[in-house]
């Protein structure tokens, strides 16, 4: 998994080493599709993927992924750039 968020491969949340998911940032089918091309993805642990408090039931862990992966990307691209392939500013300014 090629991603400019993580280097380890290891939970993003929480460290957790075992039981990890590929987790795509962005979703919907153009999210994931560009998420994958700009490697904005993470691991996560299933608790912190799917669990009842993962990234999937938790606004505020999908926020914080969303605003990270928003930061992550405009050090290579721009405000602009980011604008036109995800279509939403998650950083509000």
């Amino acid at each position: 998994m090629d991603s400019i968020m993580q280097e380890d491969k290891c939970c993003y949340i929480c460290g957790r080493r075992d039981h990890l998911q590929c987790h795509h940032v962005y979703m919907g089918v153009p999210g994931r599709k560009n998420s994958e091309a700009y490697g904005l993805k993470v691991w996560l642990c299933m608790d912190h993927h799917t669990g009842p408090n993962g990234v999937h039931h938790n606004i505020e862990y999908d926020r914080m992924l969303k605003k990270i992966g928003q930061r992550e990307f405009e050090k290579k691209y721009s405000r602009r750039d980011f604008m036109n392939v995800f279509g939403k500013n998650y950083l509000g300014d």
